[in-house]
């Protein structure tokens, strides 16, 4: 098996593990969106957990799907032309990823406070939110 081979064969599984992504968090929310809605919980909570686990589902498949065209094109056919096509997938699903992340949290990937106190760095204290 050739180099070329094994790096398509590896950008498929990707592939595969993108759509996977997706399709089983799509499941998996709407499944517990359903069991919610069943059991009469407050519906517009439901809908909104419902929607960012759906986008987070999509945002990690986009990121795999990424990954895959990026191991094809690198390692398989990295001419000018596939290099170019590769950008421009990867501009467009940035943007999307952005896009996602936004309507999701409401704010900007580079706005996050981090709340989860293993992010922070050894030794300092949670920052205090600051009122204007």
């Amino acid at each position: 098996m050739s180099f070329q081979h094994l790096m398509e064969s590896v950008g498929k599984a990707v592939d595969a593990a993108g759509v996977i992504a997706i399709v089983l968090g799509a499941v998996v929310a709407t499944l517990i969106a359903a069991a919610a809605i069943l059991r009469r919980k407050d519906a517009d909570r439901t809908y909104h957990t419902y929607r960012k686990r759906l986008g987070r589902s999509i945002l990690l498949g986009l990121e795999l799907l990424v990954a895959a065209d990026i191991i094809r094109t690198v390692a398989v056919t990295p001419t000018f032309e596939s290099v170019g096509v590769l950008a421009l997938i990867v501009v467009i699903r940035t943007f999307l990823s952005f896009s996602l992340e936004l309507e999701i949290t409401g704010q900007l990937p580079w706005q996050k406070t981090s709340a989860h106190p293993d992010s922070r760095p050894h030794g300092t204290a949670p920052q205090q939110p600051t009122q204007p």
